[in-house]
């Protein structure tokens, strides 16, 4: 019995010893410098961009940007990328099929022959479903909308994923801003041209009220377009070859992204979606 105790007593001990050894070494460890997040891990380096101009023709690096790994260097989500996709299509679309009723089609008032005596079959109206020219039994209904809410972190996750297959396929770029010298439109087609930007380009800014040229340039050609920061989607950002950020705008896509992934309050974001909140 005296043994069983002394063991048992050597354990506790034991386990206030290394307990008390892994609280130096905590303490030791927090006194340390604070290591940046490449240093505690070498494969979440952020991502570096060159900030390009738009004000010459030929392309010219005015300084370099660094973007957040987890936002545009996430491992992309090729599912949840098509489910963005999918829902961007449907919940704009509304069908207009339109079947009439028995109610709805024109005549039938009166029962086509008596219930009985004659041996045929009991029929009160020509316009029945069984009857051709007659009404059409669950048949759609116009309009019928498609609409339905793609949860909040697949909406966030679709935008991280696209940003990211943009950079990695070297279809994303960083401007200073978005002023150029002309509003000629053969300007940003030489632009484009000369950068090997592809045929189609979205030019994203951090604000709603883009400079007049650029403005008055892309409004002539249909496959270069402006959008705000605010309106940045999945579908548009694939129906483009090329995505165009301002610094202002990377920043801010960054930033806002970030602060998404990190949510806490994820179970009341994820709750069934309701029209009037």
């Amino acid at each position: 019995m005296f043994q069983f105790i002394q063991k048992s007593a050597g354990n506790i001990l034991g386990i206030r010893a290394s307990s008390a050894v892994a609280l130096n070494h905590f303490r030791a460890v927090a006194q340390q410098p604070s290591l940046n997040a490449t240093e505690l891990n070498p494969f979440r380096a952020p991502r570096s961009l060159w900030i390009e101009n738009l004000d010459t023709i030929e392309e010219q690096k005015v300084g370099i940007q660094e973007l957040s790994s987890e936002v545009f260097g996430a491992s992309p989500r090729i599912d949840i990328v098509h489910q963005n996709i999918e829902w961007q299509r449907k919940y704009r679309f509304v069908s207009f099929a339109h079947a009439k009723t028995r109610n709805e089609v024109r005549g039938g008032g009166r029962k086509p022959w008596p219930q009985k005596g004659l041996g045929r079959a009991r029929h009160g109206s020509i316009r029945s479903p069984l009857w051709r020219g007659g009404g059409v039994a669950h048949g759609p209904r116009s309009p019928t909308t498609h609409f339905y809410m793609l949860p909040f972190f697949n909406r966030v996750l679709g935008l991280v994923s696209t940003l990211s297959i943009k950079l990695a396929q070297d279809d994303l770029h960083i401007v200073k801003d978005l002023q150029i010298p002309t509003e000629d439109p053969q300007y940003l087609r030489d632009l484009v041209q000369e950068r090997a930007w592809g045929p189609s380009v979205l030019f994203i800014d951090s604000c709603d009220i883009m400079p007049q040229n650029i403005a008055l340039g892309a409004e002539a050609i249909g496959h270069i377009n402006l959008m705000p920061v605010y309106g940045l989607n999945v579908y548009s950002m694939l129906k483009h070859d090329t995505l165009v950020l301002t610094k202002s705008a990377a920043e801010e896509i960054d930033s806002k992204l970030a602060e998404h992934l990190h949510r806490t309050d994820a179970r009341s974001l994820m709750t069934k979606f309701k029209v009037d909140r």
